[in-house]
């Protein structure tokens, strides 16, 4: 670990996020533009969403498989919409084996379409429905302008793919995704986000409705970190998925997608991190104790290792995720180290503590004197188990106090550009076109970021057109 100080977030926020980023040892650089190679303490934290993810899938009935890399151009031109919202995007391969390949391939930027014409083969009866598929893959996205975990040319995330009878059921099915992807940001990641509909604009290219999941970082800016659309009948139609209803009728089936990536990541950094670098919430975090003995002669170190070494014994059995740190350096580096890769509870054991038969614990969202406490070794794993609960929940309600406290409403134009200019979401009344929607954007640099699913039971007056209004917005600059 670089001894250099972290650049503060009030400074350069940026500059920060992209140093914790490696700081933390979460990611590499690497030789390709745009791609990262991910560190096995940044891969253990996707691999602690994808198991807090997967198992709430399996639980409402979907299964995981795996489709090709590779699709079809003519795949992707049969659904025009999505290759018009793709299309800048897209990687595609025209050799292969050293020919020239007679159709080319478009490396995968999302599998609507290679999905689709499966589901064609697998549907034939109402009785096949409704199919409820997940991929676990890698993506590919060209992007210009790259960040870590945010936005990279390649990234590891999940995609849902299910076909209904009706749409009613496709609509349930999209809300009840969004429903598991806001369960996991909130009680796994300790992020308040909202759920909301993207406006017509922001939805996914193709669906009929886009659904969100929008967080507030630590910049006051906003972060799509999850979406679940609900397709219509326009990918079935492209790829004929019908099905025989009981009155032996070839109906189109209602299909949905919904995704959520290591952008998730991202979002826990910025929500949490600080000016000592990560803070990571605890039923996510790779390691969530770090005991630290302490000991300045061989015999002292020895004495402490006893007592380490039986601590650990008991957390382990209580199916805490611990490291010792027995590496050779000064106390106090190790505490700073732990600190920035977000170890939510260190434990640290000297001699005088194996005498008292305690240890003294430091939490790492509540910083100094304050974040301590002694702890009796005695019952040490129902201690810490409730330790890890406590900060979990404060995590969640920090992260909730900043986004309440600088979400404002608006009621003119100007309200929003004031809200915009300090910082923070701006939540009104709108009634706004496509073309309103690009305005404020261009002379804000706040995008709408959705309505929220939350909604008054009355209207209102849109703040930028005057017209009446039925649903509130959310205005925010973005990631």
């Amino acid at each position: 670990m670089s001894s250099q100080a972290l650049t503060s977030p009030s400074v350069d926020f940026s500059e920060w996020y992209n140093e914790i980023v490696y700081r933390a040892d979460l990611a590499d650089q690497s030789p390709v533009r745009g791609c990262i190679i991910v560190k096995p303490y940044g891969y253990e934290l996707w691999e602690g969403l994808q198991h807090a993810l997967d198992k709430r899938f399996k639980a409402t009935g979907h299964q995981n498989a795996y489709f090709p890399l590779f699709i079809p151009e003519s795949y992707l031109r049969r659904e025009a919409e999505h290759v018009e919202g793709f299309s800048p995007e897209l990687a595609v391969v025209t050799i292969g084996g050293g020919k020239v390949l007679e159709e080319p391939l478009v490396v995968r930027p999302t599998s609507e379409t290679i999905i689709g014409e499966a589901f064609s083969k697998w549907i034939q009866s109402y009785r096949d429905l409704p199919l409820l598929i997940n991929q676990w893959a890698n993506v590919v996205r060209w992007e210009m302008r790259t960040r870590p975990f945010l936005r990279t040319t390649e990234f590891l995330w999940q995609e849902g793919h299910t076909a209904h009878a009706t749409e009613a059921e496709a609509e349930a099915e999209t809300l009840q995704m969004l429903d598991v992807y806001a369960d996991v940001a909130i009680n796994e990641a300790a992020i308040p986000v909202i759920k909301g509909q993207k406006s017509d604009y922001e939805r996914f290219a193709g669906a009929l409705r886009t659904y969100t999941i929008e967080g507030m970082m630590g910049d006051k800016r906003a972060l799509q970190s999850g979406t679940s659309h609900n397709l219509g009948q326009n990918f079935a139609r492209a790829f004929n998925i019908q099905y025989l209803d009981r009155n032996n009728q070839l109906q189109t089936c209602w299909t949905t997608s919904w995704g959520l990536s290591w952008r998730m990541i991202g979002g826990i950094i910025m929500t949490h991190g600080d000016e000592k670098g990560l803070r990571l919430p605890p039923r996510l975090a790779p390691i969530q104790v770090v005991i630290v003995p302490i000991g300045r002669t061989e015999e002292e170190r020895g004495v402490v290792m006893e007592s380490v070494e039986r601590l650990k014994r008991e957390l382990i059995a209580a199916d805490v995720r611990v490291r010792v740190d027995t590496r050779d350096f000064q106390p106090g580096y190790k505490f700073n180290d732990w600190e920035m890769r977000g170890v939510p509870v260190r434990l640290e054991i000297g001699p005088r503590d194996v005498q008292a038969g305690t240890v003294v614990a430091a939490r790492r969202d509540i910083p100094g004197k304050e974040g301590k406490r002694a702890l009796s070794q005695e019952g040490i794993a129902a201690s810490v188990t409730a330790l890890l609960n406590e900060v979990q929940a404060n995590m969640l309600k920090q992260a909730t106090d900043f986004r309440d406290a600088n979400t404002h409403d608006v009621k003119t134009y100007d309200d929003l550009r004031g809200v915009i200019e300090q910082g923070g979401f701006a939540r009104g009344w709108w009634a706004g076109s496509t073309e309103d929607e690009l305005e404020v954007k261009a002379q804000t640099g706040a995008t709408h970021r959705c309505y929220p699913l939350d909604q008054p039971a009355d209207g209102g007056t849109c703040f930028y057109t005057g017209k009446p209004a039925q649903r509130l917005a959310i205005f925010a600059k973005a990631y």
